[in-house]
């Protein structure tokens, strides 16, 4: 499966009654989620690690071929350098490898203050980071590795390691009239969108805007850009986010119909089988 669609979390109590049936259960929400999207990205373990109990529990509740892109945690990322948290970062994978081929590439989110003055601490955490079996994605905040005197110097190093990149792109929610974080708790930062492959395999972060039609134009641009990508080989993770958590989902599977309805080569979505009709006021906004 080259293309995989999901959300930032599996678990919104929102969701009930649309995403999931009515009387859905906590408990229940990722066993629920997992047979409507094929991936989510793990903000979970960003903020702790789960128990060899709660691992197993996510492969049992989870059908093969699901992948889990797990954040490594901030106690790694988010206290300076990296090398001095490199132990824990490899213990973190090794722990996190327990979820066997339910694991797809792990997220290495830098701060917006890690800045390319540290480079060189960013290339001694990569290689270290070879020695493990796992596959990674870097997101970098900075505006200054945006830049086009460092931006092909960050390309490069991610290339020659096979580090993949993670693309945020939160367009949507800053070229609008409105403000859609206006209540949000957690501010997505305002950076450039880099479409530049580092390796077999691309994550992107789609930050929509909660009104679906606000979002025409830049899910157009992603259908073509993905469908070049998929047709030259890429793997693609696309997740779908929202200032709204309870807009992603529909969100999320509008960006699949359009995907679909252009002839990109996708697989259909699980949640398509259980709710075949997309809702008419949905598709008669574009």
């Amino acid at each position: 499966m080259n293309f995989q669609m999901g959300c930032a979390v599996w678990g919104y109590k929102a969701w009930v009654g649309d995403l999931f049936p009515k009387g859905s259960r906590a408990a229940d929400f990722l066993r629920l989620y997992s047979r409507r999207f094929t991936t989510v990205e793990g903000n979970t373990t960003f903020y702790s690690v789960p128990d060899a109990v709660t691992v197993n529990r996510w492969i049992a509740e989870t059908p093969s071929g699901f992948k889990f892109c797990l954040k490594l945690p901030r106690d790694v990322t988010h206290q300076g350098l990296l090398m001095p948290q490199v132990e824990d970062a490899i213990a973190f994978i090794h722990h996190m490898s327990g979820l066997g081929d339910r694991l797809g590439p792990l997220i290495i989110q830098l701060p917006p203050s890690y800045s390319p003055s540290q480079i060189d601490d960013l290339k001694s955490f990569l290689d270290a980071l070879q020695t493990t079996q796992a596959t990674f994605a870097l997101e970098v905040r900075h505006l200054a590795w945006f830049r086009a005197d460092i931006a092909p110097e960050l390309t490069a190093l991610l290339q020659q390691r096979g580090v993949g990149r993670v693309m945020l792109d939160t367009r949507a929610i800053y070229d609008c009239p409105d403000n859609p974080e206006l209540d949000s708790e957690r501010r997505k930062p305002r950076v450039p969108v880099t479409k530049i492959p580092t390796a077999d395999f691309t994550l992107v972060r789609y930050i929509s805007h909660p009104t679906l039609e606000m979002n025409d134009s830049l899910m157009h641009e992603w259908v073509a850009q993905l469908d070049t990508w998929l047709r030259a080989g890429q793997q693609i993770y696309f997740f779908v986010h929202c200032p709204t958590e309870v807009n992603s989902p529909v969100n999320a599977r509008y960006m699949q119909h359009l995907l679909e309805q252009h002839g990109v080569p996708v697989p259909e979505l699980p949640w398509n089988a259980i709710a075949a009709d997309f809702p008419p006021n949905q598709l008669s906004l574009f």
